[in-house]
C-alpha cells in the first residue's frame, strides 16, 4: 500500500475555524486571510475528500452529517499536533535557562559573579541548580551543564571553564602552636580531608612536594568541597582545595594555605551542552559570558600560562 495522500493542512484548517464560527467571515478574521481565501480553501477540501461538509446558507453555514463527522477527527488532530509540539519544543522555550553545575563550584565561583551576567542582561531570568555527583546530563531537566573531569563527553558539546591547581588549605590556627604546619612532612600529624569523585587528590599532591613518609588514604572522606572547607576551618584537618573554588574562603579568612606548593591538574570544570536538536534562546547569553569571565579570572588565566609554558 503506498502513502496515503492527506488533505494540505491549511484546508483543514480553515475548515476546523468555519466550523466552528459557522462563518467564513469570522474564519477568515481569526485567521487573518480574506473571507474569499477561506471559502476556496474549503471547497479544495471538499473536493479532495468528493463530499460537501457545509449546507450554504443565505446568512450562515450548516454542517453536513459528513462534515460534524469529520470535525471531531480534526480538533483531535490539531490538538495532538500542539501537545506534541509544546512537548517537544514549547516548553522548553518557555522556561527559565535551567543550569546545573557542582555546589562548590556555584557557591564559590558563579555565586560571586553572577550578578555581571545580570548586569549585562537584567531581562534574562536563569534557574541555577546544584549537584554533588557528576550525574549524566539530563536534556528534559537542563539547559546547560556544568561538570568536572576531562572533557570527554560523547555527543556533547564542551567548553572549558578552568585551569586548576590543588593545594593544602586549614584554619588559621593550625599555622601555630606546638603542631604547626611548617613544612610538608608535618602533615603526618594532622588528618587529611577528602572529597569524593574526584580522580586527583592527595595521593597527587603528595607526590609531586615529594612526600613520602605519609599515607595519603587516612583521615575523613566529604562528599562535597564545602563541607570539607568547613570542616578544616574549624581546625578538624588539612583539605585539598581546586583553584576554582579557594577564593572565597581565602578571602574570608576562614583558610589560608600553609605551602606555597600547587599541583598542576588535568582535570578541570566544563561547560556542557547536547551537540543537536533545540536549544534554549537564553543558553548563548549564558554560555558567553560565562566563558569570558572564566577566561579573564587572574587566578586561572595564571594557571593556564604555567600549564601551557
Amino acid at each position: 500500500m503506498g502513502p496515503r495522500k492527506l488533505p494540505h493542512l491549511t484546508w483543514l484548517r480553515a475548515f476546523e475555524a468555519s466550523a466552528r464560527h459557522l462563518s467564513f467571515t469570522n474564519a477568515a478574521q481569526e485567521l487573518n486571510l480574506t473571507q474569499a481565501a477561506i471559502s476556496k480553501q474549503v471547497k479544495l477540501l471538499e473536493h479532495h475528500l468528493r463530499a460537501p461538509l457545509f449546507e450554504r446558507k443565505p446568512r450562515s453555514l450548516v454542517l453536513t452529517k459528513v462534515g460534524a463527522a469529520y470535525l471531531p477527527k480534526i480538533r483531535d488532530g490539531f490538538e495532538r499536533l500542539a501537545a506534541g509540539t509544546e512537548e517537544v519544543f514549547g516548553l522548553r522555550q518557555s522556561e527559565v535557562l535551567t543550569v546545573r553545575a557542582p555546589v562548590g563550584y556555584s557557591v564559590n565561583w558563579i555565586a560571586p559573579r553572577l550578578a555581571g551576567f545580570f548586569d549585562r542582561h537584567p531581562d534574562t531570568e536563569v534557574r541555577l541548580v546544584s549537584s554533588v555527583w557528576g550525574e549524566q546530563f539530563d536534556n528534559e531537566r537542563f539547559d546547560l551543564d556544568i561538570q568536572y573531569g576531562t572533557g570527554k563527553w560523547s555527543g556533547y558539546k564542551t567548553d572549558r571553564l578552568t585551569w586548576e591547581v590543588i593545594k593544602p588549605v586549614c584554619a588559621p590556627c593550625l599555622l601555630g602552636g606546638e603542631n604547626a604546619l611548617r613544612t610538608p612532612d608535618d602533615l603526618a600529624r594532622q588528618r587529611l580531608l577528602h572529597v569524593l569523585g574526584y580522580e586527583e587528590g592527595w595521593a597527587d599532591w603528595l607526590r609531586y612536594a615529594n612526600v613520602t613518609e605519609i599515607n595519603s588514604g587516612q583521615g575523613l572522606q566529604f562528599d562535597t568541597s564545602l563541607l570539607a572547607f568547613e570542616f578544616a576551618s574549624r581546625g578538624g584537618g588539612v583539605a585539598l582545595a581546586r583553584s576554582s573554588m579557594l577564593g572565597v574562603e581565602i578571602e574570608r579568612g576562614r583558610l589560608v594555605s600553609p605551602f606555597e606548593i600547587e599541583a598542576p591538574l588535568q582535570e578541570a570544570f566544563f561547560l556542557i551542552s547536547p551537540e543537536g536538536g533545540f536549544e534554549h534562546p537564553d543558553a548563548h547569553k549564558f554560555r558567553d559570558w560565562l566563558i569570558e569571565t572564566a577566561e579573564s579570572d587572574p587566578e586561572n588565566r595564571r594557571n593556564r600560562e604555567a600549564q601551557r609554558a
